[in-house]
């Protein structure tokens, strides 16, 4: 099958390219008025249930059995009271909800107790990442959460610090570093608690590092076990991966990069079999010619990888995408459920992982039970269920034919870190999709960057041509929804469509509702029987963070934190209208609800920003050469095409674009550091830094001349 249609320079759906670039103490109040309540876990007799854990229960399944709130009254639903959150970014973070008090993060790691009934502010902390570690990061200054257990809270911060909290006072208790941070790691998961030990990931994969998995004692922030992922480049420390397996699966490689891998989001504890289930990501850089030239499955590149939770020693894996080379991660959330197959009762584990398809594995064992694709595919035509492995179409191979593919999905994913919902009585899995593609080229020789993401692609075609043909061609190519399936017969029950990709998490319940936010700025609850929208409220903002739900005193309440960001608004331009339904804005709340709510929302009274008319024209040369070194550096954060996704500073409304001497302070002098904005003066010179400014240039003309001079202000 060829796929590269007749809209191969075009068809980009999400995909552009990746770039980089764009130790406190806690404070804490009283716990005055504390509402005294203990978790439980069945039973809506009961007066108080808890959202104790990152998914609810250990196995993520993200269902509730509360049914106070139902299809019969939605209706009624209302704002109870919702918090301002200290920063404008993404908002990823699932709260928990423990004895009637809310902890929750926000963007750069801030962490913040409410009570869960008025929203009061027990306390809050601040750990103080520095602003320009987001250079070292491909996706936001996000977070998706913290784990709880014994009056604990743990954090895992982006510039790589793992920190305990008091959960009374908001105390920091220990801290300890996981990451050497000369190196370009970041973290934006949760962590998770289990046996004693507090289990954390990383990620920096695009950046050239290599990745690994930690276990810290609970207690005292002691390291326990470390399991790397791949083999170490320059790196030669050792843990309790099983070397020689990974060994025999990588080829010598020339390349001074780490080989990637890294675990930035999902770490599952299975307390059936004592084991800590894991998803490994993309190789660095994606193009295999670099890091692998001779060829292998380079394990446990896109990986679920299962080990021994008290010593890390190895179980088990499962790749799901072998000899990876289009990014498609293993990371995304892991579901844990038992079910009865053919007459056998079956312990499964259940991801919807990048590459489309959706996977049913013995989590015994790590075999395969099932294989399905969910989204459009054209990478590989099927999984043989007898070896495990995709069967990989030819033209897919774009290092191997070194022609563009158009490939789909894109490197955003069938399904990206938004977590799923699992109805264990049906077996019905709710899934946030995304129907995308992306034309993968290979650039071989391409320099390794420590200032910009490295992935030996050349994405420069991925960028959409100023013709409104093209750009609602794309459109149309790219599309998210919720899928309703069920896991035991691979029935598509039933589908929600969204205008565009990066929707959110997904909460199901006992009520029979569905709740799920989108980048059209709603959160909405849906019939769980067969999709039809039952209720929908406002955010103001894109929600791409997934709701909880948690009953206190009596009274089921639903919780999510809203804030539109994360890669897809920071770097796909216009196709973030797309999915957002105009220019999309950030107002970051945690937004909490009730029956009988009554509470509102402010009116956004935002200002509107206005292109100003220029005499200056940029050199056709200069910006040529611009948008290659734009292209590298600077999409990742101000979006394809200088549209910036709501998140960012929008460089073409910039006054520093009309300045030379003013640019130069930002881009090579980093004036503006503490906000984010670091120096690029180790890897560009002045004539690369005003060839940028030239691009810019370009793109504030040509959206004066076509009428899209106006968005509102961050």
């Amino acid at each position: 099958m060829n796929i590269n249609n007749k809209l191969n320079h075009a068809i980009v759906a999400i995909g552009i390219t990746l770039f980089c670039g764009c130790t406190g103490t806690g404070t804490g109040t009283g716990r005055d008025n504390r509402t005294s309540a203990k978790p439980a876990s069945t039973g809506t007799e009961i007066e108080s249930i808890d959202w104790p854990m990152h998914g609810n229960d250990a196995y993520e399944q993200r269902y509730s059995v509360l049914s106070d709130i139902n299809t019969d009254n939605i209706s009624k639903l209302g704002l109870a009271w919702y918090q301002d959150l200290p920063e404008n970014r993404g908002q990823e973070a699932t709260p928990i909800v423990i004895d009637g008090v809310i902890y929750t993060t926000s963007a750069w790691n801030h962490v913040h107790a409410f009570l869960a009934e008025t929203g009061e502010v027990l306390w809050e902390y601040d750990p103080k990442v520095p602003k320009s570690t987001g250079v070292k990061g491909c996706c936001d200054a996000v977070t998706r959460g913290l784990a709880y257990h014994d009056g604990g809270v743990y954090l895992a911060t982006l510039d790589g610090r793992l920190i305990a909290l008091d959960a009374e006072t908001g105390s920091m208790r220990w801290s300890v570093n996981t990451v050497d941070s000369s190196l370009n790691y970041t973290i934006t998961g949760a962590p998770r608690v289990a046996n004693g030990k507090v289990f954390i990931g990383n990620g920096g994969a695009e950046y050239g590092v290599r990745g690994y998995i930690t276990a810290y004692d609970i207690n005292s922030g002691d390291l326990v076990w470390r399991f790397y992922t791949v083999p170490g480049t320059k790196s030669h420390e050792t843990g309790t991966e099983p070397q020689a397996l990974m060994d025999e699966t990588w080829s010598k490689s020339n390349s001074p990069l780490e080989k990637g891998g890294t675990v930035w989001d999902t770490i599952v504890y299975d307390p059936d079999t004592n084991s800590l289930l894991f998803g490994v990501g993309n190789g660095s850089p994606w193009n295999p010619n670099i890091r692998s030239p001779g060829g292998g499955d380079n394990l446990f590149l896109s990986s679920i990888v299962s080990v021994n939770a008290d010593t890390g020693k190895y179980k088990w894996h499962y790749q799901t995408t072998p000899g990876e080379a289009w990014d498609f991660t293993a990371t995304q959330p892991i579901v844990l459920a038992n079910i009865n197959i053919d007459g056998l009762d079956r312990k499964v584990a259940i991801q919807a992982p990048k590459n489309g398809f959706l996977y049913v594995l013995d989590r015994t064992n790590g075999k395969l039970i099932s294989a399905e694709k969910f989204v459009d595919v054209n990478w590989a035509s099927h999984i043989d269920k007898s070896t495990g492995r995709p069967v990989i179409n030819p033209d897919a191979q774009y290092w191997k034919t070194g022609k563009p593919a158009l490939v789909k999905p894109s490197w955003m994913g069938g399904h990206n870190w938004h977590p799923m919902a699992f109805d264990p009585n049906s077996n019905t899995l709710y899934i946030p999709a995304q129907n995308t593609s992306f034309p993968y080229l290979a650039e071989d020789e391409q320099s390794p960057s420590k200032l910009a993401v490295n992935l030996g692609v050349d994405t420069k075609a991925a960028n959409l041509p100023d013709d409104p043909k093209v750009i609602a061609a794309v459109k149309d190519a790219t599309s998210g929804s919720l899928l309703a399936r069920n896991v035991l017969t691979g029935e598509d029950l039933w589908q929600v469509e969204y205008p565009g990709v990066w929707n959110g998490g997904v909460l199901a319940t006992k009520g029979g509702l569905v709740f799920q936010g989108s980048a059209t700025g709603y959160v909405n609850a849906y019939n769980s029987k067969n999709g039809h929208l039952l209720w929908r409220f406002n955010a103001q903002t894109g929600v791409v963070a997934p709701p909880v739900t948690f009953k206190v005193n009596g009274r089921q309440y639903i919780a999510v934190n809203a804030g539109w960001g994360g890669i897809m608004p920071l770097m796909t331009g216009v196709l973030t209208q797309d999915a957002a339904q105009g220019y999309p804005v950030n107002k970051s709340r945690l937004l909490v609800f009730k029956i009988g709510g009554n509470t509102n929302l402010p009116d956004d009274k935002r200002a509107t920003l206005k292109i100003q008319p220029s005499t200056q024209l940029g050199d056709p040369a200069a910006i040529t050469k611009g948008f290659e070194i734009y292209d590298r550096y600077c999409i990742n954060c101000h979006g394809a095409g200088a549209v910036g996704g709501g998140v960012i500073p929008d460089l073409r409304y910039s006054g520093f674009n009309r300045a030379p001497n003013a640019w130069l302070s930002v881009v090579r002098d980093g004036i503006l550091e503490s906000r984010g904005m670091v120096s690029y003066k180790d890897e560009l010179s002045d004539a690369d830094i005003e060839s940028v400014r030239q691009y810019i240039l370009g793109r504030t003309k040509y959206a004066k001349d076509s009428g899209d001079d106006e968005r509102p202000a961050r």
